[in-house]
């Protein structure tokens, strides 16, 4: 089981970032697959998530700014982040079944001016 993430960067405050979880070693449309993220200093919290029937869901800081998706073709889930804030700079990773499963080792997002 492999969980491999990218596309995190620098951007400026309003800006977008999509970031891209390669799934490999298990189907990921079988299982809850959430993305977390941890600022620094601060605790893990999931900021989104879909569920086996294509459910998606968000923590509300986030609502209507990010979007996630999966293709379940390459196996792969991703997150659309639009109108970015200083507040979203994290360590972005994705998870099943989080927190008791298997994560990624994560990408990097930094929003700043």
């Amino acid at each position: 089981v492999q969980l491999v993430e990218s596309g995190g960067g620098m951007v400026q405050p309003g800006g977008s970032l999509r970031l891209s979880c390669v799934a490999s070693g298990f189907t990921a449309r079988h299982y809850d697959m959430r993305w977390v993220r941890q600022a620094p200093g601060k605790g893990p919290e999931w900021v989104s998530g879909i569920n086996t029937g294509g459910t998606t869901y968000y923590k509300d800081s986030v609502k209507g700014r990010f979007t996630v998706s999966r293709d379940n073709a390459k196996n792969t889930l991703y997150l659309q982040m639009n109108s970015l804030k200083p507040e979203d700079t994290a360590l972005y990773y994705c998870a099943r079944d989080w927190p008791r499963g298997p994560r990624g080792q994560g990408t990097r997002v930094t929003v700043s001016s």
